[in-house]
């Protein structure tokens, strides 16, 4: 099954349309660098200057000799080799290459049947789909002459982009600007040559006498050149015309230009230049754009990640991170100097905290311990029922309870007492509770098995004995 593909073009030739499908996310340098050539009208006018009749037709040279051909990088970009795509069938688009690895430019090649030895030296990057197959058949089957040139080639008339995937692309000129800039540049020759035409000098041939003077010499005839003209010259260089020219009557002056014509083609040139250079500085300014806002996008994303990070430690976001930050403000002598007056009990003032009275403190109920009597159980447990006889009757009689006054020391004196024996606990549990354990259960489950077997055994032996 063939891989989707993203992305779609039409080629426009002389011998029909071809419609083709791009792999762009397979190969996406080569893609992208075969759309923004098409956006600029590179391939606008170029022929299919190689056919190889049953494998491949090839174009993409401006020069049409195969030797030239430029990358819209500026230099030849890498292969870009995908293990599933193959050349299994006619109709494939791919790069053409000097026969090096790495040096794609411009050039492309159609297949025309399945060329397996091609697998992994060439950069396949799209597919024609349709009946438009049979318009690149005719051309694999056009008259070729020496070195699989054609006799009349065909040619590209434009490249349509139909699904562009790349919205990023910034064409160098497009085709507009580029047939524009073409139409300019022709009419500026028409009227150089109108020009020269206006202004150039006749030639100067001396008719021969046929009569006259026999005795007379001939005079040479002599021919008048014409000076060699650069074509991006606005106004030629006439030679001047000589002494018998200028006595001449015959011979026309030559016409100047009016200076109104002069500042116009300045004013165009000037005009061209301007907006050539307006569209440079509007593409480094998107470039620019992009990249803060990819700066700024790449920053959001990094605390992001921060921010998911410390949340899958366990702390909150924000405060925690404000927190960190006002930790982070303190240096580390800092906090062992206030570690260290922590635990040594160092105050603001920097008083040592004095220990006597805690001494004192813990001396005194010491004392008071060792000197209080201790009561017996029954005592306590006599005031511990007047007590609440008394509770009762106030709150049977309605009175008001006064406050408490937490005056009782007898709590000093008073001892913790258990019983002698948990016989009672224990036949509870017994009676309540019933203990479960796994190695018993196997090892009643082991002796049941033991009994079956020997069972089993004496059965067979009195089986035996009446035999």
């Amino acid at each position: 099954m063939a891989l989707p593909t993203r992305g779609r073009v039409i080629i426009d030739t002389t011998a029909g349309e071809i419609d083709v499908e791009l792999w762009s996310k397979e190969t996406p340098k080569a893609c992208r660098n075969f759309l923004a050539l098409a956006m600029e009208g590179y391939y606008d006018g170029v022929i299919f200057h190689r056919i190889v009749p049953g494998f491949l037709v090839q174009t993409g040279d401006r020069t049409g000799t195969g030797a030239g051909g430029e990358s819209f990088y500026g230099e030849p970009f890498e292969d870009e080799i995908h293990p599933r795509l193959r050349y299994a069938h006619r109709g494939l688009v791919a790069m053409a290459n000097n026969g090096t690895k790495n040096s794609n430019d411009s050039q492309f090649f159609i297949t025309l049947d399945r060329a397996d030895e091609l697998h992994g030296k060439h950069t396949l990057f799209g597919r024609v789909i349709g009946d438009t197959i049979f318009n690149v058949l005719k051309i694999g089957e056009m008259e070729i002459g020496e070195d699989e040139r054609p006799v009349y080639p065909p040619k590209i008339k434009t490249i349509r982009i139909i699904d562009n995937p790349f919205d990023d692309i910034v064409p160098r000129i497009t085709a507009e600007e580029k047939r524009v800039q073409q139409r300019a540049k022709e009419r500026a020759q028409r009227e150089r040559e109108e020009e020269q035409r206006r202004r150039g000098a006749k030639k100067d041939v001396k008719l021969l006498s046929f009569g006259g003077d026999e005795g007379a010499e001939e005079e040479p005839v002599t021919f008048k050149k014409k000076p060699i003209v650069r074509p991006d010259s606005s106004i030629p260089n006439v030679v001047p015309p000589t002494t018998k020219e200028k006595s001449s009557k015959t011979r026309e002056r030559p016409a100047e230009i009016p200076p109104e014509e002069k500042e116009k083609k300045e004013s165009k040139k000037d005009k061209a230049d301007v907006d050539f250079m307006k569209i440079r500085e509007k593409h480094a300014q998107e470039q620019a754009a992009q990249s803060s806002a990819r700066k700024t996008e790449i920053e959001k994303m990094e605390a992001e990640i921060r921010r998911l990070a410390r949340r899958g430690a366990g702390s909150d976001s924000e405060d925690e991170d404000a927190r960190a930050r006002k930790r982070a403000k303190k240096s580390a002598l800092a906090e062992e100097m206030a570690r260290y007056a922590n635990s040594k009990g160092v105050h603001k003032k920097g008083k040592r905290k004095d220990e006597g009275d805690v001494l004192a403190a813990l001396s005194s109920f010491r004392s008071k311990l060792q000197n209080v009597p201790t009561d017996p159980s029954d005592e306590h447990d006599e005031k511990g029922k007047e007590a609440e006889d008394e509770q009762v009757e106030k709150t049977v009689t309605g009175e008001e309870e006064g406050m408490e006054v937490d005056d009782d020391t007898g709590f000093l004196g008073h001892a913790l007492h258990f019983a002698k024996g948990n016989d009672e606990e224990v036949a509870k549990a017994e009676r309540d509770y019933e203990v479960i354990d796994p190695r018993q259960r196997g090892a009643r489950a082991k002796e049941e098995e033991r009994e079956r077997k020997r069972a089993m055994k004496a059965k067979e032996g009195r089986r035996g004995y009446r035999r």
